[in-house]
């Protein structure tokens, strides 16, 4: 069998394997999480971002922090979700979402438990982080509800479906915990003026937590300690380390791909493939919002000036 052919046996394995609470992909899981897989919190990891383009460690990040949370033996990662920023973040260099959602596609084609959802690119304004893990959070309720009340259960030898009734019943404790995925560079920005609110900040960590893999010439340790808000926070916050000493980034593809250079074994074939056949990323892209100000900076100051008003 060619590789060629042994590569589109395996993509249509994938797709048409659908994704379950027992499925965890290879190699996913400690020995002491399975041990107390019925005692573990179920996970799924959701990374926010502009993804422009996707590269290797955007997926790496999902392995590490997959890797990191089965080793504490408290957790079972079950889905990785990838929810793209929309146009409207205004990001210099930022190509359209169509094209980002597109090579998103093709970089998750052969993984078994990444997806992409497409709500926050489509939306006509920028969307909070805050509010996209809200949404995810919602979707998730919605369908840990779907999947009990399709749980049959024996009473009085009989079996029925769980009523509209029952679903009052549903702890939500037992629902899976949504924890945002992120690089170093996110933690630090949480100390930029005017880029995050402090509610928000409150929430993502309070509320849903964070998986943080350390970037190059990153001190997060160092960064959670100066930060009073990130310190009454920091049980929340997993950080973990990439030893393998890895920094690509987006920008520096770009910028390889403005002077012609390889990318290859930096981003995914199929990736590399698209950006080739759509011709993205000149320094036409690059100029693109050039002079504009950044979305939240945008708002965040807007709110600022009508407040003191």
């Amino acid at each position: 069998m060619s590789l060629r052919v042994a590569r589109l046996v395996r993509s249509a394995w994938t797709t048409a394997r659908s994704l379950t609470r027992s499925h965890l992909g290879d190699w996913s899981a400690s020995r002491s999480t399975m041990a107390n897989r019925n005692t573990c919190t179920e996970v799924v990891l959701l990374a926010c971002g502009s993804f422009n383009p996707i590269t290797n460690m955007h997926l790496r990040m999902f392995e590490l922090a997959r890797d990191h949370l089965h080793e504490t033996g408290r957790y079972l990662v079950l889905r990785g979700i990838i929810s793209p920023v929309g146009d409207a973040y205004k990001k210099k260099g930022l190509v359209e979402a169509t094209h980002r959602v597109a090579m998103i596609e093709k970089a998750i084609q052969l993984s078994d438990w990444l997806t992409l959802d497409t709500w926050e690119s489509k939306q006509n304004e920028w969307v909070e982080t805050v509010k996209v893990l809200r949404h995810h959070c919602e979707n998730l309720k919605n369908q840990f509800v779907i999947d009990k009340k399709s749980v049959t259960q024996c009473r009085k030898g009989k079996k029925r479906k769980i009523e509209d009734k029952d679903v009052c019943l549903i702890d939500e404790k037992d629902m899976p915990q949504l924890m945002l995925l992120c690089g170093g560079d996110v933690l630090e920005s949480f100390g930029v003026p005017d880029l995050w609110k402090k509610e928000d900040i409150e929430e993502i960590l309070g509320t849903f937590g964070m998986v943080c893999i350390s970037r190059h010439a990153c001190n997060l340790q160092k960064c959670i300690f100066e930060s009073d808000i990130l310190w009454r926070f920091r049980n929340k916050i997993h950080l973990v380390t990439e030893w393998i000493d890895n920094d690509i980034s987006a920008t520096k593809v770009r910028r390889a791909l403005r002077r012609g250079h390889s990318i290859k074994y930096v981003v995914p074939d199929p990736v590399i493939d698209y950006i080739l056949w759509h011709q993205l990323y000149d320094q036409h892209s690059e100029d693109k919002n050039s002079g504009v100000v950044l979305a939240p900076f945008q708002r965040y100051r807007e709110e600022s000036s009508r407040n003191a008003v």
